[in-house]
């Protein structure tokens, strides 16, 4: 395991959002990683409900990326409708209005393939609830690159399809369900993310 992870990043689509409160309301307020989310979205009728909505459940501050921001720790980022958002050396958060990827944009592949590539065994890659396979080549290419990787058990996901498809294509260290995925995000002593204490590989926990 690394010795410490800079960066959490993740996916979600159908059902996120509650996903993402559960989790993000366990961690707390000097979190010393960043957080980068990617959800589906439509693109029409965006107005910033997701970082109002996420913010008043969650002790960090939560805003939509923008472009070439730099990354820093204990602040939640989503991508905006209509952007891919990706990570690159040294940190900033680029947007990218590149072809949709699995029919999304933003797309989860996107981001876990551009951060893996930089953060290598730095990173921790979630999946969450969705209706497709979007995300499973990104948490694959994290796994490869030797960052932790978790997924939502598909048996208490809202749309299970998404989780599936990302234990099928990766070996996957752990799969837990929402609370469990939140509470272990938020097990931090400094800068470090003490994952191989509280887990065991492939753990599945109801």
């Amino acid at each position: 395991m690394a010795e410490q992870y800079r960066t959490v990043v993740i996916g979600a689509s159908a059902g996120g959002l509650t996903a993402l409160a559960t989790i993000l309301s366990r961690l707390p307020q000097n979190y010393p990683a960043p957080v980068v989310i990617v959800q589906h979205v439509k693109e029409e009728g965006t107005d910033g409900y997701r970082a109002v909505f996420l913010g008043k459940r969650c002790p960090l501050p939560v805003k939509e990326a923008i472009d070439k921001e730099p990354l820093k720790p204990g602040i939640v980022y989503l991508a905006p409708a209509g952007y891919h958002l990706l990570i690159e050396e040294p940190g900033p958060l680029p947007l990218s209005v590149a072809p949709p990827v699995n029919f999304s944009r933003p797309s989860i592949d996107v981001l876990f393939e551009s951060a893996a590539a930089v953060l290598g065994e730095q990173l921790i890659g979630v999946i969450l609830t969705g209706a497709n396979s979007d995300g499973s080549r990104g948490i694959k290419k994290i796994k490869e690159y030797g960052g932790y990787t978790m997924v939502q058990d598909p048996s208490e996901a809202e749309v299970p399809a998404m989780p599936l498809a990302a234990i099928e294509c990766a070996d996957i260290d752990a799969i837990l369900p929402l609370e469990r995925i939140g509470g272990f995000l938020a097990g931090i002593d400094g800068p470090a993310i003490p994952l191989a204490t509280t887990t065991t590989h492939k753990t599945k926990t109801s």
